[in-house]
Protein backbone atom coordinates (compact mmCIF):
# COMPACT_ATOMS: atom_id res chain seq x y z
CA UNK A 1 0.00 0.00 0.00
CA UNK A 2 1.84 3.40 -0.64
CA UNK A 3 0.27 5.15 2.06
CA UNK A 4 -2.75 7.09 0.23
CA UNK A 5 -6.00 6.62 -1.26
CA UNK A 6 -6.74 7.32 -5.06
CA UNK A 7 -9.82 7.54 -6.58
CA UNK A 8 -10.84 7.01 -10.94
CA UNK A 9 -12.34 10.12 -12.07
CA UNK A 10 -14.22 11.25 -15.02
CA UNK A 11 -13.14 14.76 -15.86
CA UNK A 12 -15.26 16.43 -18.72
CA UNK A 13 -12.60 18.86 -20.76
CA UNK A 14 -12.98 20.47 -24.44
CA UNK A 15 -12.18 18.00 -26.77
CA UNK A 16 -12.79 15.20 -24.54
CA UNK A 17 -13.08 13.90 -21.72
CA UNK A 18 -10.14 12.35 -19.58
CA UNK A 19 -9.75 9.42 -17.01
CA UNK A 20 -7.49 10.85 -14.46
CA UNK A 21 -6.61 9.03 -11.69
CA UNK A 22 -5.99 11.10 -8.61
CA UNK A 23 -5.64 11.55 -4.19
CA UNK A 24 -9.21 10.46 -2.96
CA UNK A 25 -9.64 13.64 -1.16
CA UNK A 26 -7.14 16.49 0.94
CA UNK A 27 -6.98 14.49 3.78
CA UNK A 28 -4.03 12.22 2.31
CA UNK A 29 -0.62 12.33 3.46
CA UNK A 30 2.34 9.82 2.91
CA UNK A 31 6.06 11.02 2.92
CA UNK A 32 7.62 8.16 4.94
CA UNK A 33 10.99 9.01 3.22
CA UNK A 34 10.65 12.78 3.92
CA UNK A 35 10.95 13.44 0.39
CA UNK A 36 8.40 16.01 0.18
CA UNK A 37 9.35 17.78 3.64
CA UNK A 38 13.07 18.41 2.31
CA UNK A 39 11.46 20.13 -0.64
CA UNK A 40 9.52 22.69 1.36
CA UNK A 41 6.22 20.52 1.24
CA UNK A 42 3.80 20.75 4.27
CA UNK A 43 1.78 17.93 5.02
CA UNK A 44 -0.94 20.59 4.55
CA UNK A 45 0.19 21.47 1.09
CA UNK A 46 0.66 17.89 0.06
CA UNK A 47 -2.46 16.56 -1.32
CA UNK A 48 -2.58 19.45 -3.31
CA UNK A 49 -0.94 18.23 -6.03
CA UNK A 50 -3.07 15.33 -6.27
CA UNK A 51 -6.50 16.80 -6.89
CA UNK A 52 -8.31 18.16 -9.94
CA UNK A 53 -9.31 21.75 -9.20
CA UNK A 54 -11.53 24.04 -10.64
CA UNK A 55 -8.84 26.27 -11.87
CA UNK A 56 -7.51 23.29 -13.18
CA UNK A 57 -10.03 22.54 -15.57
CA UNK A 58 -10.95 25.77 -16.98
CA UNK A 59 -7.11 26.41 -18.03
CA UNK A 60 -7.45 22.55 -19.81
CA UNK A 61 -10.55 23.71 -21.39
CA UNK A 62 -8.72 27.54 -22.31
CA UNK A 63 -5.65 25.13 -24.23
CA UNK A 64 -7.80 22.67 -26.47
CA UNK A 65 -8.21 26.09 -28.19
CA UNK A 66 -5.45 28.49 -27.95
CA UNK A 67 -3.27 29.15 -30.56
CA UNK A 68 -0.23 26.85 -30.14
CA UNK A 69 1.46 25.79 -32.82
CA UNK A 70 5.23 25.37 -32.48
CA UNK A 71 5.41 26.71 -29.97
CA UNK A 72 7.30 25.09 -26.62
CA UNK A 73 4.85 24.99 -24.03
CA UNK A 74 5.55 25.06 -19.86
CA UNK A 75 2.49 23.70 -17.31
CA UNK A 76 4.08 24.77 -14.35
CA UNK A 77 2.93 23.54 -10.59
CA UNK A 78 1.57 20.95 -13.36
CA UNK A 79 -0.29 18.50 -10.43
CA UNK A 80 -2.41 16.34 -12.09
CA UNK A 81 -1.12 17.77 -15.69
CA UNK A 82 -4.20 18.16 -17.05
CA UNK A 83 -3.97 21.65 -19.35
CA UNK A 84 -0.30 19.95 -20.50
CA UNK A 85 -2.29 16.51 -21.32
CA UNK A 86 -4.95 18.60 -23.53
CA UNK A 87 -2.02 20.56 -25.58
CA UNK A 88 0.00 17.06 -25.92
CA UNK A 89 -3.29 15.73 -26.95
CA UNK A 90 -2.78 18.17 -29.65
CA UNK A 91 0.67 16.99 -30.05
CA UNK A 92 1.44 20.52 -29.32
CA UNK A 93 5.31 20.56 -27.82
CA UNK A 94 4.30 20.37 -24.08
CA UNK A 95 6.81 19.95 -20.89
CA UNK A 96 4.70 19.43 -17.47
CA UNK A 97 6.70 20.67 -14.27
CA UNK A 98 6.05 20.73 -10.53
CA UNK A 99 8.58 19.97 -7.53
CA UNK A 100 6.14 17.35 -5.54
CA UNK A 101 7.80 14.30 -5.71
CA UNK A 102 4.79 12.03 -7.01
CA UNK A 103 3.44 14.30 -9.75
CA UNK A 104 5.45 12.62 -12.40
CA UNK A 105 4.15 8.82 -11.25
CA UNK A 106 0.79 10.32 -11.22
CA UNK A 107 1.16 11.71 -14.96
CA UNK A 108 2.62 9.27 -16.51
CA UNK A 109 0.36 6.97 -15.06
CA UNK A 110 -2.79 9.35 -16.78
CA UNK A 111 -1.30 9.66 -19.58
CA UNK A 112 -1.24 5.69 -20.12
CA UNK A 113 -5.08 5.79 -18.70
CA UNK A 114 -5.73 7.81 -21.79
CA UNK A 115 -4.04 6.10 -24.54
CA UNK A 116 -1.50 9.23 -24.82
CA UNK A 117 2.40 8.34 -25.63
CA UNK A 118 5.18 9.39 -23.14
CA UNK A 119 5.07 13.47 -22.40
CA UNK A 120 8.02 15.45 -21.16
CA UNK A 121 8.12 16.22 -17.60
CA UNK A 122 11.16 18.18 -15.82
CA UNK A 123 11.01 18.63 -11.75
CA UNK A 124 10.29 22.77 -11.61
CA UNK A 125 10.92 23.99 -8.24
CA UNK A 126 10.30 27.99 -7.82
CA UNK A 127 12.68 29.00 -5.17
CA UNK A 128 15.24 27.01 -6.28
CA UNK A 129 17.36 27.01 -9.66
CA UNK A 130 15.97 23.94 -12.34
CA UNK A 131 19.23 24.19 -15.04
CA UNK A 132 17.26 21.31 -16.75
CA UNK A 133 14.31 23.02 -17.52
CA UNK A 134 15.51 25.38 -20.55
CA UNK A 135 13.05 28.73 -21.78
CA UNK A 136 9.87 28.09 -22.95
CA UNK A 137 7.32 30.32 -25.38
CA UNK A 138 4.40 29.88 -23.66
CA UNK A 139 4.16 29.30 -20.22
CA UNK A 140 0.61 28.18 -18.03
CA UNK A 141 -0.62 27.57 -15.07
CA UNK A 142 -3.80 27.54 -12.84
CA UNK A 143 -4.41 28.38 -9.36
CA UNK A 144 -0.57 29.11 -8.25
CA UNK A 145 -0.72 32.17 -6.74
CA UNK A 146 -2.33 30.59 -3.23
CA UNK A 147 0.54 31.83 -0.75
CA UNK A 148 1.98 35.28 0.13
CA UNK A 149 5.54 34.15 -0.86
CA UNK A 150 4.56 32.68 -4.44
CA UNK A 151 3.79 36.40 -6.37
CA UNK A 152 7.92 36.96 -6.18
CA UNK A 153 9.03 33.16 -6.77
CA UNK A 154 6.54 32.29 -9.75
CA UNK A 155 7.54 35.95 -11.29
CA UNK A 156 11.65 35.09 -10.90
CA UNK A 157 11.13 31.55 -11.81
CA UNK A 158 9.16 32.93 -15.25
CA UNK A 159 11.21 35.15 -16.01
CA UNK A 160 13.97 32.73 -15.71
CA UNK A 161 12.55 30.65 -17.76
CA UNK A 162 10.90 32.72 -20.38
CA UNK A 163 12.22 34.37 -24.14
CA UNK A 164 11.91 37.59 -25.06
CA UNK A 165 8.60 37.26 -26.49
CA UNK A 166 7.31 34.66 -23.75
CA UNK A 167 3.28 35.20 -23.22
CA UNK A 168 2.05 33.71 -19.82
CA UNK A 169 -1.64 32.37 -18.94
CA UNK A 170 -2.31 31.99 -15.38
CA UNK A 171 -6.31 31.13 -14.58
CA UNK A 172 -6.55 32.36 -10.90
CA UNK A 173 -9.87 31.68 -9.03
CA UNK A 174 -9.72 35.62 -7.86
CA UNK A 175 -6.76 35.16 -4.89
CA UNK A 176 -5.72 37.69 -3.32
CA UNK A 177 -1.94 37.55 -4.60
CA UNK A 178 -2.57 38.23 -8.22
CA UNK A 179 -2.31 42.17 -8.22
CA UNK A 180 1.50 41.40 -6.17
CA UNK A 181 2.56 39.02 -8.67
CA UNK A 182 1.16 41.25 -11.45
CA UNK A 183 4.03 43.61 -10.11
CA UNK A 184 7.07 41.87 -9.74
CA UNK A 185 5.94 40.55 -13.71
CA UNK A 186 5.36 44.26 -14.43
CA UNK A 187 9.57 44.47 -13.49
CA UNK A 188 10.43 41.96 -15.69
CA UNK A 189 8.82 43.57 -18.46
CA UNK A 190 5.50 41.49 -18.52
CA UNK A 191 2.51 43.88 -19.53
CA UNK A 192 -1.38 42.23 -18.46
CA UNK A 193 -4.54 41.85 -20.10
CA UNK A 194 -7.17 40.52 -17.39
CA UNK A 195 -9.92 38.78 -18.42
CA UNK A 196 -12.95 37.75 -16.22
CA UNK A 197 -14.37 33.79 -16.21
CA UNK A 198 -17.70 32.82 -14.88
CA UNK A 199 -19.21 30.34 -17.34
CA UNK A 200 -19.84 27.68 -15.10
CA UNK A 201 -17.79 24.33 -15.91
CA UNK A 202 -19.32 21.84 -18.14
CA UNK A 203 -20.79 19.52 -15.09
CA UNK A 204 -22.96 23.36 -14.49
CA UNK A 205 -21.08 23.83 -11.09
CA UNK A 206 -20.02 27.56 -11.01
CA UNK A 207 -17.11 29.00 -11.65
CA UNK A 208 -15.74 32.67 -10.54
CA UNK A 209 -12.11 33.61 -11.69
CA UNK A 210 -9.70 35.49 -14.21
CA UNK A 211 -7.63 34.86 -16.86
CA UNK A 212 -4.40 36.40 -16.60
CA UNK A 213 -2.84 36.75 -19.33
CA UNK A 214 0.69 38.15 -19.87
CA UNK A 215 3.13 39.77 -22.75
CA UNK A 216 6.44 41.43 -23.23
Amino acid sequence: MPGYGVKIEQIAVAGGDFEIRSLLDRQQYADPQGDAEALGISPACWPLFGLIWPSAQKLADLMQTWDVGTRTVLELGCGLGLAAMVVHRRQGDVTASDCHPLAEGFLQDNLIRNRLPPMKYVTGHWARANPDLGRFDLIIGSDVLYERDHPEQLANFIDLHAVLGTEVLIVDPNRGNRSGFTRRMGHFGFGLTETSLRTPHRDGTPYNGRLLHYRR
